[in-house]
């Protein structure tokens, strides 16, 4: 049924391998659970909004998520959920398990860090930064942790009364904006002994998808040159310039593009250009993302980059040396995971959005010059296999998804039409729009995780499709290795500037019954005409 590699979760928590001996339910007893599981989740609303707004103040960036994670594994602490911290020697990442004794392995996950600039309002329909700057919640990763423990404590209560037998882990995507942590855990061998997955991510609808997903898997590098260092007046043929063999790589690459396949993604920031401008540099970096639709594309693209590198250190007589950031796997989800969620996303439907909700929506949406249709009102369908690739963004749930049946649930806690990766995508992620979505979101997945509980052959299908189809003819290979370490340390000085003036706006909610409210946001706030 499964494949194990090493010492797998289920033989270290005793729990046998194969068929689970669960007690039978009948079709309307599980329907009857699963819609008592979707009553908790209501009945908890307050608490899921009180951990959505609780993680949107933190916003912290990937690798420093500190506060947001001390207080998640708090919450699962506080309700009988063994913490692991530190893994894969991530220092802000964690694995939360909780067992009833032998039944399915499910892992619930989800992001948790924010973006550059993005600091904003909530409920605000125009650019209003919270601190100038600062980072912010402008992709809504505060949500989907949220969800997941909403879903995760309502099955609890359940298989704890009805003596259901299984095993909830909780985990975050550390960094996923920087696609850097997901590959480490798979490396790491965290997912050997888990049954399924299941991913949650902010949308602007209630969805889900199998098969080949849209968009590119990425391998994402940084390139170091070294060189000497001399007065750029004084004795300039002295120097040999680290900074003039990155403008050289970024050259050559640049004409390389002309020849790359148009499903191809590529681009880059210079991270060290150097001191100032009287000294020629003696160290200089250039960080890339490649992307492709393709694993074997994505690594063809980094030995091409690669030899440019080479090329350009040749050039000027510098020393190359090149590391790893991050990996994401194109994604592939699985068929049997993803029609039984669609089924559950068809019972529980979309929040029902009130006057306020759409008003702030099509503000927002005016303000961003898009089309102003408001918030979505009627289900997408089920997401097939993209028939032809399509180019786009990436996700290291694309690694997770090749090692174990994975989907991801798409939940509609922000406004359609936005650009992403900005401070517009910030103003409804601490708002009833989010917390809407949160609930909803939640609703689905606590339903589907009780299907997979009490239906052990649906676990038993979820693995046949991944070892007889997505993994029939191609196998995940890691693009890193046991000497990559994960980068740390990066976004640690952004936040050490930032965190200082975001500490002062951090959500109490033992004074103030939402953030909107401590923030004094008349909810919406639009422009007025």
């Amino acid at each position: 049924m499964k494949k194990f590699t090493g010492i797998s979760l289920a033989l270290l928590m005793g729990i046998s391998i194969g068929s689970y001996a669960q007690k039978k339910y009948s079709p309307k007893q599980i329907e009857a659970l699963k819609a008592e599981a979707a009553e908790i989740v209501q009945a908890n609303h307050k608490q899921s909004q009180v951990m959505v707004d609780k993680v949107f103040s933190f916003a912290e960036l990937g690798f420093q998520e500190i506060e947001s994670s001390k207080y998640l594994t708090g919450i699962l602490e506080e309700n009988g959920f063994t913490i692991e911290t530190g893994i894969s020697g991530i220092p802000t990442a964690w694995w939360a398990t909780w067992s009833n004794g032998e039944g399915p392995v499910i892992a619930l996950g989800s992001d948790v860090d924010d973006i550059p600039k993005a600091s904003q309002y909530p409920g605000v329909a125009y650019h209003k930064p919270i601190v100038e700057g600062a980072p912010g919640h402008g992709e809504g990763h505060n949500a989907g942790i949220p969800l997941n423990i909403t879903a995760a404590l309502a099955v609890k209560e359940i298989m704890e009364r009805e003596n259901i037998g299984g095993t909830l882990i909780l985990w975050p995507g550390i960094a996923e904006e920087l696609v850097a942590a997901k590959a480490w855990y798979t490396r790491d061998g965290l997912f050997d002994g888990v049954d399924l997955c299941i991913f949650t991510h902010v949308a602007n609808n209630l969805g889900v998808s199998w098969g080949q997903a849209s968009g590119t898997g990425l391998i994402s590098v940084e390139y170091t040159f070294s060189g000497d260092a001399a007065h750029a007046a004084g004795a300039p043929w002295r120097g040999k310039s680290a900074a003039d063999a990155v403008e050289l790589m970024n050259i050559g690459w640049n004409y390389k593009r002309e020849h790359l396949h148009p499903l191809k993604r590529s681009h880059s920031v210079i991270t060290d250009g150097g001191d100032q401008p009287n000294v020629v540099p003696s160290k200089a970096s250039i960080w890339y993302y490649f992307r492709d639709v393709k694993y074997d594309g994505i690594m063809e693209m980094y030995e091409q980059a690669t030899n440019i590198a080479k090329g350009a250190a040749l050039m000027t007589d510098t020393e190359m040396t090149y590391k790893i950031l991050g990996t994401a796997w194109p994604r592939h989800f699985n068929k049997v995971i993803a029609e039984t969620m669609f089924e559950n996303i068809q019972k529980v439907g979309l929040p029902e959005w009130d006057e306020k909700d759409q008003t702030l929506a099509k503000a927002v949406q005016k303000e961003m010059g898009s089309k102003e249709e408001g918030l979505a009102t009627e289900l997408n369908e089920l997401g097939l296999p993209v028939t032809e690739p399509r180019s786009g963004g990436s996700d290291d749930i694309g690694d997770v998804s090749w090692v174990v049946p994975t989907v991801t649930l798409r939940f509609p806690s922000n406004i359609p039409g936005l650009p992403g990766h900005h401070w517009s995508n910030a103003i409804a992620m601490a708002t009833p729009i989010a917390h809407k979505g949160v609930t909803a979101g939640a609703k689905v997945e606590a339903m589907t995780i009780l299907d997979f509980l009490l239906q052990s052959e649906l676990v038993d299908q979820a693995w046949d499709y991944f070892n007889n189809v997505q993994t029939k003819e191609e196998q995940y290979k890691p693009m890193i290795t046991a000497n990559d370490d994960p980068p740390i340390y990066l976004n640690e000085s952004i936040m050490k500037q930032f965190r200082p003036a975001l500490e002062k706006f951090y959500y109490d909610e033992t004074k103030y019954d939402s953030y909107l409210e401590q923030l004094g946001v008349t909810y919406p706030t639009v422009k007025k005409d």
